[in-house]
């Protein structure tokens, strides 16, 4: 491909992608095994291999993954660095919580991320919502 050449904006795997998505969100996935190609600095890329090797149904504090990264004193730099993720839920950056077990720091919304927490079962599921009525009398 010349430089020059546009990329395609449908690529290849986005059907597998989808497929994979919904199994996901279907309880049926656990591990995503797409192609990515990840752009950031080194240390980016570091803590998000990092990332992906936190189980499904678990999660890890921002403290843990410094440690995780070899060195406590850069857990600013890894929380940073798991803001940055450019790939939320296939870079599982939402299973990294507080030291004290709070919801902390997602670019999706904390909603989101109990969202996904509670499908992973890392957080118990809710009780179901109450429906409401769909036209009133």
């Amino acid at each position: 491909m010349s430089p020059s050449a546009p990329l395609d904006p449908f690529p290849s795997s986005l059907p597998y992608l989808k497929r994979q998505l919904e199994a996901y969100f279907s309880g049926n996935l656990r591990d995503f095994n797409i192609p990515m190609h990840l752009e950031g600095t080194d240390f980016q890329r570091r803590v998000w291999k990092e990332l992906q090797r936190i189980p499904y149904g678990q999660a890890i504090s921002y403290l843990e993954l410094a440690r995780r990264l070899g060195d406590e004193k850069c857990l600013r730099a890894a929380a940073r660095a798991n803001g940055a993720n450019p790939i939320a839920i296939l870079i599982p950056c939402h299973r990294v919580i507080g030291s004290d077990g709070s919801l902390v720091g997602y670019g999706g919304g904390l909603d989101m991320k109990e969202y996904l927490l509670r499908l992973e079962g890392v957080l118990p599921k809710a009780p179901p919502q109450p429906r409401l009525p769909l036209a009133w009398d």
